[in-house]
């Protein structure tokens, strides 16, 4: 403990929130912002906003989102972090924090596998990692489940969908992911995770791909859901 002091006062981390330096203790976020998360509260919500987007497309069990994100928020630049500075803790932290209260809900309290959504090889060289690799180690951590990576594949590289609009979201996905065994899937309960639900267009494509499953059941779990100021 006092090595982990030690080398906190001579490489001190921030909090991916408010920037403040961290104690010791604290992990990717301090207690203080951790506590003001805007947390959306959907878990035990049947039929809510989220769920709702997927109706008509693909048969999702149950869906939440950890937080409600809104541009040029804390939450915004936590992902932004996430996503594209290399904050790998940041990801896993607020995973882990997602976890736990899922692992109290009434809805959304067992899984057998959290898989996250893949990044097509290219895009993950580039970027270095899975920013959804992250949130889903946190999850399962805190739910004491397992990441299964690597069966659920990202065939197609498409363009990034940050600019689309909504119809082209839904058509630059459409038929881009495979599964590699299925067969390990069969009866399963699986949590899909992301890290960020606009239109729900990505999830709704790799739940189609799941939803071929003999006996599967798909529910989703995002980092945060877009909201307008």
């Amino acid at each position: 403990m006092y090595i982990q002091e030690f080398f906190s006062l001579i490489f001190p981390a921030y909090c991916a929130s408010c920037s403040q330096t961290l104690f010791a203790h604290e992990i990717g976020i301090c207690m203080r912002c951790q506590g003001n998360l805007p947390r959306t509260h959907l878990h035990d919500e049947e039929n809510n906003k989220i769920e709702k987007l997927f109706w008509g497309h693909s048969p999702i069990y149950s869906a939440s989102a950890f937080l409600k994100m809104s541009r040029k928020s804390r939450v915004h630049n936590m992902i932004h972090q996430l996503k594209y500075n290399s904050n790998q803790t940041i990801g896993e932290r607020l995973g882990y924090l997602f976890g736990l209260e899922l692992d109290q809900s009434q809805r959304m309290n067992h899984f057998d596998f959290v898989i996250p959504v893949p990044l097509h090889p290219k895009k993950k060289n580039l970027r270095g990692y899975n920013q959804c690799d992250c949130i889903a180690e946190g999850i399962a951590e805190a739910m004491k489940t397992k990441v299964l990576k690597e069966n659920l594949i990202r065939n197609i590289y498409n363009e990034s969908q940050t600019r689309k609009s909504r119809y082209a979201r839904w058509e630059n996905v459409d038929e881009i992911f495979i599964l590699k065994n299925p067969d390990l899937l069969q009866k399963k309960h699986i949590l899909l995770v992301d890290d960020v639900i606009t239109t729900g267009s990505t999830l709704q494509a790799c739940a189609a791909t799941l939803s071929k499953v003999e006996g599967i059941k798909v529910s989703i779990g995002a980092l945060a859901v877009a909201v307008h100021n």
